[in-house]
């Protein structure tokens, strides 16, 4: 008798509300959207969060669900490997994600100190961020990074201002990253800008071409002005 092997079946969910959805959920959003329209143009970059990644093969019990992460040079078949499962398989995948920021909450703060971090240093997540919108009510802090080094965490140098807003620099996304006023920005110094979600530059968008149709208008309305003045000195000229 032949003895058919078992199918593991990799859940896209495990059925079970977020313990503090309503209050990270928001805060998630804001931070997977701004880096993925970053990274849009670069479709071996994979940015995701709130989704399984499970690390052993054959034991869909051993999953973690990052609130944002980022997979730089993701190959073709990895590729088709997440869009086929709607999850990260690691071994099909072939590595652990390169970026992992964690967003506080009552819920969630004591694992992401603890068991995520080990974790994530076991897997080989080259950079690990946690981020409090309360400053530090979770975390005893606004904001860290850590970098992986020989297997282990390192804090990464952050920076305080006048103003009390916290940043330091991610060398895996080539950004800076900023705690403020229970926000966190992203900071792109090549193009010195902020980076902004897909609504923000839809936005920015509609008011650029709002106010130079409004210029435009404008020198239009001018120029018929000039041209009837004009036509009115001719009148008098004779």
């Amino acid at each position: 008798m032949t003895t058919k092997p078992v199918t593991k079946v990799y859940p896209e969910t495990d059925g079970m509300p977020l313990p503090d959805g309503a209050y990270q959920a928001p805060l998630y959003s804001k931070v997977n959207r701004e880096l993925d329209v970053h990274f849009k143009d670069d479709p071996h970059t994979i940015v995701n969060g709130n989704t399984f990644i499970y690390y052993i093969e054959g034991d869909p019990r051993r999953s973690v669900s990052p609130d944002c992460f980022v997979i730089f040079d993701v190959s073709d078949e990895a590729l088709e490997s997440i869009e086929r499962h709607n999850t990260h398989l690691l071994w099909e995948i072939g590595k652990a994600p390169d970026f992992v920021l964690e967003i506080g909450s009552k819920s969630t703060a004591t694992d992401d100190l603890v068991r995520k971090r080990d974790l994530y240093a076991e897997l080989g997540v080259r950079e690990y961020w946690r981020y409090d919108a309360t400053g530090g009510d979770f975390y005893g802090e606004g904001l860290v990074g850590e970098s992986l080094v020989n297997g282990e965490y390192r804090r990464l140098e952050m920076h305080v201002g006048d103003d009390g807003r916290v940043w330091g620099r991610s060398e895996v996304l080539g950004l800076d990253v900023w705690w403020s006023e229970d926000r966190v920005l992203f900071w792109d110094r090549a193009s010195e800008s902020w980076l902004l979600s897909q609504e923000e530059e839809r936005a920015g968008r509609l008011e650029a071409e709002a106010r130079a149709e409004q210029e435009m208008s404008g020198r239009l309305a001018a120029e018929a002005r000039l041209a009837e003045l004009e036509s009115e000195l001719r009148r008098l000229r004779g």
